[in-house]
């Protein structure tokens, strides 16, 4: 007994202390696990967001979507993400919207029939909106390249003149 206890207290213990964000919530979408590391990406006290719906830290016009998917993962018994991180829009408890790397998966029973689902993730906003300032100016240089491609050679243009073919002649 005192090792099954050990091992319960080893497993409360490493949820609730990793940096992580770790959410559970059951068939119905409510929140039954919340740790340490989702109250720091989502801003939400454990008492406040243990019970709730996970609409809590949806955006509303996602949510359609996620319950969707939330569904299907459960009718089917698998995540479509495998073990893939997806990067997903989120709300934190002040209202800002935020970028989350989430990990998904799904809890069964014995019999292998889905209790829930489990999400493990962490705020990547940072990350994510430089990314995209890198992603967008590369577009936009790609633009600029494919249009100067399309145009005629400038006159004088050094670019513009014309290389002599290379020979194997060396005199």
């Amino acid at each position: 007994m005192k090792d099954e206890a050990g091992s319960a207290h080893l497993c409360e213990a490493i949820v609730e202390q990793m940096p992580d964000a770790l959410i559970y919530a059951d068939r119905q979408g409510v929140i039954r696990i919340w740790n340490g590391g989702a109250e720091q990406v989502f801003g939400f006290r454990a008492d406040d967001a243990v019970g709730k719906s996970l609409d809590l830290i949806i955006p509303e016009r996602l949510r359609s979507a996620h319950w969707k998917g939330f569904q299907a993962a459960l009718d089917r018994g698998r995540t479509s993400a495998g073990r893939r991180v997806r990067t997903t829009r989120a709300v934190h408890q002040d209202g800002r919207k935020l970028y989350v790397d989430l990990s998904f998966g799904l809890v069964v029973d014995a019999g292998g029939h889905p209790l829930g689902a489990v999400a493990i993730g962490r705020d990547c906003t940072e990350r994510f909106l430089a990314e995209k300032v890198l992603r967008d100016r590369l577009a936009e240089l790609e633009t600029v390249s494919r249009a100067r491609e399309n145009e005629p050679p400038a006159a004088g243009d050094p670019s513009s003149r014309s290389r002599p073919a290379a020979s194997g002649d060396d005199g």
